[in-house]
């Protein structure tokens, strides 16, 4: 027997929603209802919904406007949805693995080459929310995967941004512990430190390095979490 996945409130809705967007073939820029019309559509609290929006925003899905609602963004996004079944989990894991090495791990190395002063900016604050989550012992998942897409945005590349979005439903896996282990990935909190000061020397090598020394050890964890 396969053990069942928990999917939160928030994460059912926003699927739905997804499917709503292209049943009704909403196309970017489209005004989608407005919140508590969604709310009652979907049967699901305000906080729910909200948090479901957030989701579909940072996929660049959606764009809330506030004042004005919440309209579709970029109609390929969830078209390109990659449409890939892996019975075992541990195994799909590993395969999306192979897949952010070629091209988290691009990334990291057009990011070190093009970050500007701002894209490395934005990637100090999420490392200093996670350096404070870490002495207080808080979740730092959230903070830890806005950090990653920091530097898909900073490669410069809205093609590549675009196909790791396309495929981001596999990729969050990542950031919601896996095999219910909350601790699964401490042992790469050090690497995002080094990987991310190597970006800001706009040192493709030595990034590239330590992102590849990050990924050794999310392989390692997820094939000793699975025995």
């Amino acid at each position: 027997m396969k053990p069942v996945k928990r999917e939160l409130v928030h994460e059912l809705a926003a699927k739905e929603l997804k499917s709503y967007i292209i049943e009704r073939n909403f196309q970017e820029g489209d005004k989608l209802p407005p919140l508590d019309e969604l709310c009652q559509m979907l049967q699901v609290g305000r906080s729910s919904m909200r948090e479901a929006l957030r989701y579909l925003e940072a996929m660049d899905i959606l764009e809330i406007i506030n004042g004005k609602g919440i309209y579709v963004k970029d109609v390929r996004t969830y078209r390109l949805s990659a449409k890939v079944k892996v019975e075992d989990f541990r195994q799909m894991l590993l395969h999306v693995c192979e897949v952010r090495r070629a091209l988290e791990g691009q990334c990291v190395e057009l990011a070190s080459v093009r970050a500007t002063p701002q894209d490395i900016e934005r990637m100090e604050y999420y490392l200093g929310e996670m350096k404070r989550l870490e002495r207080i012992g808080g979740d730092k998942s959230q903070f830890d995967m806005h950090f990653h897409q920091c530097i898909y945005k900073a490669a410069g590349n809205p093609v590549m941004e675009g196909v790791i979005g396309s495929m981001w439903e596999m990729m969050e896996h990542f950031w919601q512990y896996p095999f219910g282990q909350k601790t699964i990935f401490d042992d790469t909190y050090e690497f995002h430190f080094t990987m991310a000061e190597a970006i800001k020397k706009h040192d493709p090598v030595k990034a590239r390095e330590e992102f590849d020394k990050m990924m050794d050890l999310v392989e390692k964890a997820i094939r000793n979490a699975a025995r």
